[in-house]
């Protein structure tokens, strides 16, 4: 299927390695050119070199933190001066590593409120200006997660910032919908990767972490960065051009919500 993106600019937010990384490959086989961003400079120069190896001059990365005002405003800047627009937007920040319990200081409301919520926030309120100036505007899509739809085990404040980020997808697609802006979030289940969380839970207690993907996964196993990354690029192609204030879940039939 050719989903027409060939040739257009596609920002993704978080996207040094994991989901986000696999995302941009997305694009990139798809023709799109494609903005790569990641705070672990490191970590970034190496997909970029990796991909611009694949895909040539299709690739620009930009390192910084971009839950920030500043790093945002000039990666935009950089992006449009480079590839002369941003088409698409894919939000892929933020981090649910915490600690368990009802007891939650302040401090970690914060942090965790801004790195999975305020964060996505800010990026969409810088674009949605140059989105307007489009003839064809475009889409923004955040990566959300499961945890924002069921009770689980995750921190509190994480949960409960990444519902708010759903609310936050699904009215701000009511806004945008009149001027041709799509506004959609994906929440995935458990997504394994190197250097991922679950990983991490898996060299720590891999016989407990395969007990639960077996009782809670129908399909009785992890999900991979390129199966999310898959929906992600439909989703930003015309072919889903009537799909908008809708959060999809990925997760292997595990969520029980109607």
């Amino acid at each position: 299927m050719d989903l027409q993106l060939t040739d257009k600019v596609i920002f993704v937010a978080g996207s040094s390695r994991g989901i986000g990384r696999s995302i941009a490959e997305s694009f990139l086989r798809e023709g799109a050119r494609t903005v790569i961003t990641g705070r672990d400079r490191s970590a970034l120069d190496r997909a970029c070199s990796e991909l611009s190896e694949k895909f040539g001059d299709r690739v620009l990365a930009i390192p910084g933190d971009f839950s920030k005002d500043a790093a945002i405003s000039a990666g935009f800047d950089l992006t449009i001066d480079r590839f002369g627009r941003i088409d698409h937007l894919i939000g892929n920040l933020g981090a649910g590593s915490g600690q368990p319990g009802w007891d939650q200081p302040a401090e970690e409301w914060s942090r965790l409120f801004e790195l999975n919520f305020h964060a996505s926030t800010r990026l969409a309120q810088h674009l949605v200006p140059h989105l307007l100036a489009n003839e064809t505007k475009g889409t923004i899509l955040f990566i959300s997660s499961i945890v924002a739809l069921e009770a689980t085990a995750a921190p509190l404040p994480y949960s409960a910032a990444k519902a708010a980020l759903n609310n936050y997808s699904k009215n701000l697609a009511r806004q945008l919908g009149p001027q041709g802006i799509r506004v959609n979030a994906i929440a995935p289940g458990n997504i394994l990767f190197p250097g991922g969380s679950w990983e991490r839970h898996l060299r720590d207690r891999r016989d407990a972490v395969e007990r639960m993907i077996h009782a809670e996964v129908p399909m009785q196993r992890f999900g991979t960065p390129e199966e999310i990354a898959s929906f992600a690029v439909f989703l930003c192609s015309p072919h889903a051009s009537f799909a908008t204030g809708a959060c999809f879940v990925v997760d292997g039939g595990q969520t029980r919500i109607l």
